[in-house]
């Protein structure tokens, strides 16, 4: 049984005029995401390694829990 590796990175978008600032994103995924004073999204803008497992995951449990479907995560593949 080989190990799957994972290249490339991600970063989670926001489409602002989807988004009503419930703040489930920061609750889902506090490293990634933090909110200003009235609960909108204040996204991480370096990309994220894909590698690092538990945020993607906690990316994917924001943009699945995200009530108003504004979240998405696009992938980054690694320049040759």
């Amino acid at each position: 049984m080989g190990v799957i590796r994972r290249g490339g990175s991600f970063v989670l978008k926001v489409n602002p005029i989807l988004c009503d600032g419930f703040g489930h994103c920061h609750e889902l995924a506090p490293d990634l995401v933090d909110i200003d004073e009235w609960g909108y999204p204040i996204i991480k803008k370096e990309p994220t390694p894909t590698g690092n497992v538990q945020a993607l995951q906690s990316a994917r449990y924001a943009v699945r829990g995200c009530p108003r479907q504004a979240l998405r995560i696009e992938r980054i593949a690694d320049q040759p």
